[in-house]
């Protein structure tokens, strides 16, 4: 819908880009989809409101990206998909994945979230997850947003499309892993799952699993136990699993019972540990912007070029280049191999060197620093940081969403930031 109330002089702002710095509409009721979301949540059992909980969650800011930035983006998600099932390029990275990811289920493994900066010469990769949070909440966002100068702006994708390519996702997932069979019970599972901060979406999942028909619960990895080749949670015999873990590779001890049940076939997962292999180990990034790898592993002249534009410099720091790397340390970031969000990740010019030294026997990598776009909040107010997050699977983008916030990396504690919707030019 378009905003109620918009600042006149937005009428004659220079360019897409350039609506992050002038124009300061509010595109979304914060109250309003708050007490959307606690509608929901309320009849299960949910007293606390999500405003109260988690007060920086959504933005009512939104981003502006030019539709040219916006096919770019697509452009490197089917370049991703492409290159990531070149033989070559899958014996190269299951060379350094944990012994599960040789395990091949049979499908891709869920959705992706590409996270890109957009750098001046365009959207940078910044890093790939195969977990990715927030897609029904960016949807639930897409859908209330407000449109500022809707002849001009409008949303990437449908957000009012997103739960209905969500769910096919999910039976994709599981055709691809069990054919024709039927998918009556689902387990959303993640560690202490209440206490998770996007354990919101995991209600939002669960309703739309039972609003198509399928039996679904939300547990815990250790409430799961296996009984005559099948997986059970209380009486239910489950048959997929949407995967919550960041234990990629199920290697607790917690995880044993549901580690065994995917390795044996008694359950359907996703997304699964070959698929985090195959796309979201960090250390693919230093394959996928390397030019050279790309053209020797077959990848496509266009997929090449791509890639060896959007993904920044990557490099794994090894014994042998450790000197050097500290020496250059300002113009990185450095992240651990299986990390996920910003755990245990160093921006290299706040880097000490005890920091250095106990990440020497890790896994680590160091990928080139991009910095990160900005959003005005106001004509008197600090900027906030800016990345923006693509859903996609099997190649194909299905949602455009953005972080903002201020700070060394994303979060969610930024008075004012949080998630924000994507708009774009309707002419591009």
């Amino acid at each position: 819908m378009a905003a109620e109330s918009c600042a006149a002089d937005c009428a004659s702002v220079a360019s897409i880009e350039a609506f992050n710095s002038e124009c300061f509409c509010m595109a979304v009721d914060p109250q309003a989809l708050h007490a959307s979301l606690d509608a929901v949540l309320a009849e299960h059992g949910l007293s606390a409101t999500l405003a109260e909980s988690h007060p920086h969650l959504f933005s009512a800011l939104p981003v502006y990206v030019s539709r040219r930035q916006i096919d770019q983006m697509a452009r490197v998600v089917a370049a991703v998909e492409e290159t990531t099932a070149l033989p070559v390029y899958q014996s190269a990275v299951l060379a350094w994945a944990p012994e599960i990811a040789r395990f091949d289920p049979g499908s891709p493994g869920g959705l992706l979230g590409l996270d890109f900066h957009l750098g001046t010469d365009g959207p940078r990769l910044i890093e790939i997850n195969t977990n990715p949070g927030g897609v029904l909440l960016n949807a639930l966002l897409g859908q209330a947003q407000r449109v500022c100068m809707p002849k001009t702006t409008k949303p990437p994708t449908d957000a009012a499309r997103v739960d209905d390519a969500v769910r096919r996702c999910m039976l994709t997932e599981w055709q691809l892993q069990r054919g024709s069979a039927p998918m009556g019970f689902v387990a959303i599972v993640d560690e202490s799952p209440k206490q998770q901060y996007l354990y919101a979406e995991f209600v939002l999942f669960r309703e739309l699993f039972r609003r198509h028909g399928y039996r679904a619960e939300i547990c815990a990895p250790e409430e799961l136990w296996l009984e005559h080749g099948h997986l059970r949670l209380g009486d239910n015999r489950v048959d997929l699993i949407y995967n919550r873990l960041t234990d990629f590779a199920l290697q607790q001890p917690a995880h044993a019972v549901m580690r065994t049940a995917y390795l044996t076939g008694a359950v359907a997962v996703s997304p699964h540990p070959r698929a985090h292999a195959l796309y979201a180990d960090k250390r693919n990034l230093s394959l996928l912007g390397n030019r050279d790898f790309l053209e020797s592993a077959g990848a496509s002249p266009t997929s090449t070029a791509t890639l060896s534009a959007a993904v920044p410099e990557t490099r794994l720091l090894t014994a042998q280049n450790r000197d050097s790397m500290w020496a250059e340390r300002r113009h990185y970031f450095f992240k651990p191999a299986a990390g996920f969000g910003s755990k245990a990740s160093y921006r290299g010019d706040k880097l000490t060197r005890r920091v250095w030294d106990d990440i020497a026997g890790a896994n680590y990598l160091a990928q080139e620093v991009v910095a990160p776009s900005e959003r005005l909040g106001g004509a008197n107010t600090a900027a906030f940081k800016v990345d923006i997050r693509c859903y996609a699977y099997r190649g194909e983008a299905l949602l455009y969403a953005a972080r903002i916030y201020q700070g060394q990396t994303t979060n969610f504690r930024t008075p004012g930031g949080g998630f924000a919707p994507v708009l774009t030019d309707k002419d591009g």
